[in-house]
């Protein structure tokens, strides 16, 4: 969340008259995130997030995105849910831009997750699996394996001046994945973004998952795989067992997982370590001189492709096939 376009307060009294939530008590930009412009809006009827969606969010997925909320909040899921105007849509426009109005969540991300967290992520998690699976509409993973080498070759003079070599590497690695990737998992609609900053705890209690804007349809594995990257791994890099297990057994306990998918684990994560690593190169390669927002460090995420490259067993993420 960020804020790249302001709001002007005309234009946005007129925007909420399409609205029964009230009259307008204050409006505050949210500055963490990336993506998209985020206000804090306050009305005499209680909170609510404002979005408007910037440039790499495409309005054509937008009924993808809010319909998922919608649906998962109907179906018992802790996550936001998109106000709808008087004429019963969830999508407007304000100050040029495609805009929502999201309900309030209460919580707070944890900086520092424990195995107790990871815990709740992973039945979390699961749940948004199984609520998911009657969602009518759908949306392929653009930034899935497909996507990583068009990436990988529209940065590759960069990558190769931010670190000699890497280019190398990523190539190779990028002829394993596509090789070894499997097809034939169980899926359906995966969050793909859930990382600690999008999940909030009142407490010790997972309170609800937000950020539901690289949502698709893909394998559930993936999806674990890319909590593992997110969850597990310590400040010093340091794989933390001990977590994995944590957010496994409790994801198993509510969706039970096919041995294919727990066999595909190592592979999984390493491919969202890619995906990871190339999104953060690309920022970083391409960051504008004085831009808001700082981009995050690909460093890390070469690290973990690395730690589950040499792995060789699922067993690594204390799990039993």
């Amino acid at each position: 969340m960020a804020v790249y376009t302001e709001v002007g307060d005309e234009e946005l009294r007129a925007f909420l008259k399409d609205y029964e939530i009230g009259d307008v008590l204050s409006l505050k930009g949210i500055a963490e995130g990336v993506e998209n412009s985020n206000f804090l809006l306050h009305t005499d009827k209680g909170s609510y997030i404002l979005t408007l969606y910037e440039k790499r969010v495409a309005e054509k997925d937008l009924p993808f995105f809010l319909g998922l909320m919608n649906h998962l909040s109907s179906n018992g899921l802790r996550c936001p849910t998109p106000i709808a105007n008087r004429e019963g849509r969830m999508q407007g426009e304000l100050a040029g831009r495609p805009a929502a109005i999201i309900s309030f969540l209460e919580g707070i991300s944890v900086k520092r997750p424990l195995a107790r967290h990871c815990m709740e992520v992973g039945a979390a998690l699961a749940r948004l699996h199984l609520a998911g699976a009657d969602f009518e509409i759908a949306r392929p993973n653009a930034l899935s394996v497909d996507a990583w080498r068009p990436l990988f070759a529209s940065c590759r003079e960069g990558i190769a001046a931010f670190s000699a070599g890497l280019d190398i590497e990523i190539e190779a690695e990028l002829d394993a994945l596509e090789k070894g990737w499997p097809t034939a998992l169980p899926h359906g609609v995966i969050h793909a973004d859930l990382f600690p900053d999008n999940v909030f705890f009142i407490g010790d209690k997972l309170s609800g998952l937000i950020d539901f804007y690289f949502a698709c349809n893909d394998s559930f594995a993936y999806d674990l795989a890319i909590c593992l990257n997110a969850w597990c791994f310590e400040a010093d890099g340091s794989f933390n067992v001990t977590k994995a297990r944590a957010l496994l057994q409790a994801y198993r306990q509510t969706r039970p997982m096919e041995k294919a998918e727990i066999e595909a684990l190592p592979l999984l994560a390493q491919g969202s370590a890619m995906r990871f690593l190339l999104t953060r190169l690309y920022d970083w390669i391409n960051h504008p001189p004085g831009a808001f927002v700082q981009p995050k460090n690909p460093t890390e995420y070469l690290r973990r492709l690395r730690f589950h490259r040499d792995i060789g067993s699922p067993a690594a993420y204390g799990i039993d096939v």
